[in-house]
């Protein structure tokens, strides 16, 4: 493209490069450094600043905005501190395999290294946590710059990018040229895997007995559900999700298996151990998915397709790897196998005994509220197609073993890093990229308060998320831990004596709170929220304080080691 004869400062530059980029939110914090930034965004109407309560907020906001999207998530920091404060959230997105571009502001290019006020090397701390960084030192480089950053960020296996802009560059001038292409050495993603390869994963595929594909975030992420939900259905072949890739599989389907490894199903967890062929779709081998590695689905011949050519042979060594797109090579795998009639009647019966034999349970006699419960009635009111956001611990396995996800991205959750103080702000997030299907966030008492200061962000836009906060007054999953592991040891677990009052918190930023411990009062508070109100709502449940997540796989262990109810009755609640 050929250059602007007008010159721009780096601010202009900045905005029109993100005019170029399609950017519809920046979530974002000003500050020195990037206070020319936000001058310029004085007089910005092709795009909305969601001005959060902290950079980490920021951060997680715009996150999940790209979880829930698929588009590309920004965030806009000042340096130092501002710079520091978006560490987690990068790491979260880095983990969680999310399209993210931070922005932050920087000293000035002569004041680098001098332990200027508000420094900080955030290309250094952030070099293991984001896919690539850059430091901006030619103010003829920065739009060229942000479009390497837009691109890398969303293609391949997407991630964080991180773009320094010291506070020089942000005020120098020069004409403006947009990049059409981006040519990256090195940088050349595989999008449609090698032909021979997918006829052997076919021929894999026809030649088996007992077949499950194992699918992770990456099918929701290459917009492969389609292709993967037309593959399974035409020849009967079960799925088990991860985490991630809860929804990439309509959950309420027989074939769906639910989620495998630490808290999976028994079923999930029997099937991936006894079945012949493993399929890895997008996923990455995760130990709280594996257990113990010299076990994990040690008879099946194991095939692994991603896009990230390091993923493939990391944890787990496999008989066929395919590098490339998950969703063109279902395509290619389905292309294959059209027309054929493949019979796994047989397993598909086995796998109906084990669910059977050791359906997800919890108490219900007794007339107390638990948690199960809880998410059971959500997942029936929003009939499962609500974006739902976690925190992290008990109500996050509980949540995805008792929400039924029919859609993809519909589950946003931090899953490599376990943050908690995700849910909150990526709620807000997600509310800000889907308009048309409920948001809900679920959290437990200890992570709700770690981002606590987004409701303002909440009310102030007058969002219609709905806060339900099952409050155990524990740290419940590390609780469980303890009495489990550590002797029943609680040590600083038990926040009881310590917890706010949380309905009071909510209702001082002005949104409509409600709290009950009463089983009898679950449905009617979720009609109020999820019918009556349609701004943001907050609820409160006071549910049991010791309940535990099963199944459970210890860790190291192999994942056929399922722990399946408490280990000493005495406790049970």
């Amino acid at each position: 493209m050929k250059p602007t004869e007008k010159t721009m400062s780096g601010a202009e530059i900045f905005f029109e490069a993100l005019k170029r980029e399609k950017v519809e939110y920046i979530f974002g914090y000003p500050g020195g450094a990037n206070i020319k930034i936000y001058e310029q965004l004085y007089d910005i109407d092709h795009l909305t600043h969601i001005l959060t309560r902290h950079e980490q907020g920021a951060t997680h906001a715009a996150d999940a905005y790209a979880r829930a999207t698929g588009k590309t998530g920004v965030a806009l920091v000042t340096s130092g501190p501002g710079a520091t404060n978006t560490v987690t959230g990068i790491a979260t997105a880095y983990m969680d395999s999310s399209p993210l571009v931070v922005f932050t502001g920087q000293v000035q290019s002569h004041l680098i290294g001098n332990d200027a006020f508000q420094e900080a090397d955030i290309i250094g701390i952030t070099r293991p946590i984001t896919k690539h960084n850059f430091l901006v030192r030619d103010i003829r480089e920065l739009a060229s710059t942000i479009r390497k950053a837009f691109y890398l960020a969303n293609t391949g296996r997407p991630g964080p990018v991180v773009v320094d802009l010291p506070k020089d560059i942000i005020a120098a001038e020069t004409t403006f040229e947009y990049p059409d292409t981006v040519d990256i050495r090195g940088y050349k993603p595989n999008y449609h895997g090698h032909h021979n390869q997918i006829k052997k994963a076919a021929e894999a595929v026809r030649n088996a007995k007992r077949p499950l594909f194992y699918v992770g975030g990456g099918v929701i992420m290459s917009n492969g559900s389609e292709e993967l939900r037309v593959l399974a259905d035409e020849h009967g072949i079960p799925v088990t999700m991860t985490l991630q890739g809860l929804g990439a599989y309509p959950g309420d389907k027989p074939l769906s298996l639910g989620m495998l490894g630490m808290h999976g199903t028994y079923w999930a967890n029997r099937a991936t151990g006894q079945c012949d062929l493993l399929v890895a779709l997008g996923a990455r081998f995760d130990d709280r998915v594996t257990g113990k590695l010299d076990t994990f689905a040690k008879n099946a011949y194991k095939i692994h397709v991603d896009i990230d050519p390091s993923a493939i042979d990391k944890n787990i060594v496999v008989d066929l790897p395919i590098v490339g797109d998950v969703k063109h090579i279902l395509a290619g795998i389905a292309a294959e196998l059209s027309g054929e009639e493949l019979d796994f009647t047989e397993w598909r019966a086995q796998i109906d005994e084990w669910r059977a034999e050791c359906p997800l349970s919890y108490e219900k006699a007794d007339g107390k509220l638990r948690i199960p419960h809880i998410i059971e009635r959500i997942s029936e009111i929003t009939k499962g197609n609500a974006v739902v956001t976690t925190d992290v611990g008990q109500h996050q396995m509980w949540t995805a073993q008792y929400y039924d996800f029919v859609n993809p991205r519909s589950l946003i959750s931090s899953g490599g890093l376990g943050t908690m103080g995700f849910g909150l702000p990526a709620a807000l997030g997600a509310a800000f990229g889907v308009k048309d299907r409920p948001i809900v966030n679920i959290n437990g008492d200890g992570g709700w308060q770690m981002n606590i200061q987004e409701l303002v962000t909440v009310k102030h836009h007058n969002l219609p998320i709905k806060m339900i906060v099952l409050n155990n007054s524990f740290l419940g999953m590390v609780r469980q831990w303890q009495e489990l592991f550590h002797k029943e040891k609680y040590s600083f677990t038990d926040l009881e004596s310590s917890n706010p009052d949380f309905v009071a918190i909510a209702e001082a930023f002005g949104i409509p709170s409600f709290s009950t411990g009463d089983v009898g009062e679950v449905d009617e508070l979720l009609d109020k929220a999820f019918n009556k109100i349609d701004g943001p709502v907050f609820i409160e449940f006071k549910v049991e304080k010791e309940d535990m997540v099963f199944p459970m796989v210890p860790a190291g262990a192999s994942v056929s080691e399922m722990i399946m109810e408490r280990l000493n009755p005495k406790r049970m609640v």
